[in-house]
């Protein structure tokens, strides 16, 4: 089967990308309006009390060294999910150029000039008015120049919050391991960056002159432009009876949203959200439906339903590590270490270890060792000096436990050391750092490598996916022939898609299978 290329995949998706990019926008420009609103103020403000022109520009600087995700983690508990935390976070970011540009461009105004406007009889506000501000005007909007191009970077992460823009092809695309869902987002954002900073470097110097009519055209464009995206923004919105939300990587795969609406003929038109906070969120009502995993420990922290799928679009997901057979030449006792764990899982066993990550906060080491004691698995650390094994894991609670538990196993049942390389995101990532060594093995899912890695035609998925012992065979024997690849022991539970509802909504709708979503959509 050819693949698609990348000019096909976004005639394909052209709808979606005109969309994510008004999305894009609004995050912006509405960011941007309000920083422009509090920042030009707060420089004005120091111009004249420069006492307090360090403090408000160290602060203003030490909110933007705040990591961008670690600050929408910081706005959800306050502000939810949506738009509203993402425009927040992109507001603190823009602050800080636009408050220094305008302070430097209003005391940049040569003393000269301020003392004769003054002498001929200037009122404070008169000053600042006639002379100051649009003497400073250049650095002001090259203030807003960077602030802007600032924004439209960081706005690919609001899809994490459900907020959208281009960031739901960037992040879908690394998770699915589709390089033109990548470009899609990453390129039209690159292609914004530019436009905007030419934009505004138009106005920056240009003779600014009110009755200029480029002038006029310029910043009616501008007002336009403002104009469509906040109703992209409220356009947005769901008006559905039950509000979904899925993660980027749930969208694009046939396992997924493909699959609700290939197989199940369900529109769902969700918003995109990171599975970080989707439990949560319809925990709290800000979402109704959610795409999770069967054995996440917060499905029984927020009591949580998981609907039936009659209709079998999730194949197994059945856990494993994935070595380089290379490695295991080079490391002999390593698989039959890492295969003691075979079978020592199921999946209420695994869903009560995410449990006590998730909602009651225990660390990764702790809940492993507890394992590895109640299986008599576990022993102290030998000395390490044989070699050392790097094991990855992608970014939730599971994947932390389960690679806490391969180093403990490992150092306590041979005299090789394990580094731990965490949180290396989605599969693409990680599979990737496996075929260029730089890590030596990580826990993959049958159907994950199936879909994601492998992509067979429908003939071969159908033929291969009917039990988890004939997908595990395949996706082993496959991995072993294209990459020297090998799938170990599989652990035990099946960690397969669901879709979630509260429970006490599933009930009051009369939902139980995800066929019965199909009067709400």
């Amino acid at each position: 089967m050819k693949a698609q290329s990348f000019w096909q995949f976004m005639l394909e998706q052209q709808d979606k990308l005109l969309t994510q990019i008004g999305q894009h926008l609004g995050l912006t420009f509405l960011s941007l309006v309000f920083a422009i609103l509090i920042g030009v103020p707060l420089g004005i403000l120091i111009s004249r009390k420069r006492k307090f022109a360090a403090i408000i520009l160290g602060f203003a600087g030490v909110l933007q060294t705040v990591p961008s995700i670690a600050l929408l983690g910081f706005l959800i508990p306050i502000l939810g999910i949506g738009a509203i935390p993402a425009i927040v976070a992109l507001f603190i970011y823009a602050l800080l150029p636009i408050i220094r540009n305008t302070f430097t461009g209003i005391t940049g105004v040569a003393s000269s000039i301020v003392e004769a406007a003054k002498a001929m009889g200037m009122t404070a506000w008169q000053l600042l008015l006639r002379v100051e501000l649009p003497l400073a005007m250049p650095v002001i909007i090259a203030g807003v120049r960077t602030a802007a191009v600032i924004n439209v970077g960081v706005a690919t992460l609001a899809s994490f919050v459900a907020a959208g823009g281009l960031g739901e092809f960037i992040f879908g695309g690394i998770s699915l391991n589709n390089s033109n869902m990548i470009l899609a987002g990453a390129i039209p954002a690159a292609l914004l960056a530019i436009l905007l900073d030419k934009g505004i470097a138009l106005i920056q110097y240009s003779q600014v002159n009110i009755k200029s009519r480029q002038t006029y055209i310029i910043l009616g464009i501008f007002t336009a432009v403002c104009i469509l995206s906040m109703l992209y923004m409220v356009m947005r919105s769901n008006d559905s009876r039950i509000k979904a939300g899925f993660t980027p990587e749930f969208m694009g795969r046939q396992d997924g949203d493909l699959g609700l609406r290939s197989i199940y003929g369900l529109q769902v038109n969700p918003l995109v959200v990171s599975d970080a906070i989707m439990y949560k969120a319809a925990y709290e009502k800000d979402l109704d439906l959610i795409s999770g995993y069967s054995t996440d420990g917060r499905i029984k922290a927020y009591d949580l339903f998981v609907l039936a799928d009659d209709k079998k679009i999730f194949p197994p997901y059945f856990a494993a590590p994935i070595i380089k057979t290379a490695t295991l030449q080079k490391f002999p006792k390593l698989e039959e270490t890492m295969n003691l764990l075979a079978d020592k899982f199921n999946d209420s066993v695994m869903t009560d270890l995410n449990y006590r990550a998730d909602f009651l906060k225990q660390t990764p080491e702790h809940i492993a060792k507890d394992f590895l004691l109640h299986n008599n698995l576990y022993k102290p650390p030998g000395s390490g000096g044989t070699g050392t094994i790097r094991v990855g894991s992608k970014i939730f609670a599971e994947q932390y436990i389960l690679a806490a538990i391969y180093k403990m196993l490992i150092e306590g049942h041979t005299n090789y050391k394990v580094d731990t390389k965490t949180g290396l995101g989605g599969t693409k990532i990680c599979f990737d750092a496996l075929m260029s060594d730089a890590i030596d093995c990580y826990v993959e899912y049958t159907g994950t490598g199936l879909l994601v890695l492998l992509k067979p035609n429908q003939q071969v998925l159908g033929s291969v996916s009917k039990s988890p012992s004939d997908t595990y065979n395949y996706v082993n024997n496959e991995f072993q022939r294209l990459y020297g690849i090998k799938w170990l022991k599989p652990l035990g539970f099946n960690n397969a898609y669901a879709l979630m509802m509260r429970r006490s909504q599933a009930r009051e709708l009369h939902i139980e299978r995800i066929s019965d979503l199909k009067k709400y959509y």
